[in-house]
């Protein structure tokens, strides 16, 4: 199914993303680091969507017309009744990462209940689509040092929130930022505004003269792609 016209022409055209000049520096004392921005003076952003209840047609032919990476931070109970919804949105060039099994607010659980959902999110993603995780998004941003523990030890090289979002087309800065910055991460979700939002992201990325680039090409070892185990 093509893109209306009426919507490609809403899509802005970026320049391919500029070489990767940093990477973040993770930590090595069996926790994993949380990022809500790579630090980097790169021109470029970074689209991140979550969870997965509403699977639009059209998030296909969007993110094929606007051709940049988004990295999907997918939650096991929403995406299990149609995983291969997104197997289409991974070969179009998204990249598929970890957000829990069923989004519970971490920091109100003890590690080993942590661990059963961040690992257990990692395994399953994994058996569906063929990569096991690297990165992972605490649900709601909520996380505290156990949880970047249990990341840790479950495989993810690093947590990461964000500086701006969108919902039911209207972005958001967290104050006093009125831009989008070089490394900013911006959040969105598989939700009934998902092309206004998807679309109002872009076009943020753009008006700032930015690229959206992949995150994983900033985190060390989170580009490669290793087969489900």
């Amino acid at each position: 199914m093509a893109l209306p016209s009426a919507l490609r022409r809403r899509v802005p055209v970026f320049p391919p993303p500029p070489p990767v000049t940093t990477q973040v520096t993770l930590p090595e004392d069996g926790r994993a680091a949380n990022f809500t921005r790579i630090p980097t003076t790169d021109k470029v952003a970074f689209v991140t969507i979550d969870d997965g209840w509403e699977k639009d047609p059209r998030a296909l032919q969007l993110l094929r017309a606007a051709n940049v990476p988004v990295t999907l931070f997918l939650e096991v109970d929403a995406v299990k009744g149609d995983p291969k919804y997104f197997t289409a949105l991974q070969s179009a060039g998204a990249t598929i990462e970890n957000h829990t099994i069923s989004h519970p607010i971490l920091t109100g659980l003890g590690y080993d209940a942590q661990k059963r959902q961040i690992c257990g999110g990692a395994d399953r993603l994994a058996s569906y689509y063929g990569r096991r995780p690297t990165l992972f998004r605490p649900p709601g941003g909520n996380f505290n040092a156990t949880t970047l523990r249990a990341v840790h030890d479950c495989g993810m090289l690093a947590s990461f929130t964000w500086m701006e979002s969108a919902d039911k087309g209207k972005f958001r800065f967290q104050p006093p930022q009125k831009v989008v910055a070089p490394g900013d991460i911006i959040l969105m979700h598989f939700r009934p505004a998902f092309v206004d939002d998807f679309l109002v992201v872009l076009n943020a990325i753009h008006k700032a003269g930015l690229t959206p680039a992949r995150l994983e090409d900033y985190v060390p070892g989170a580009a490669a792609t290793p087969a489900a185990g």
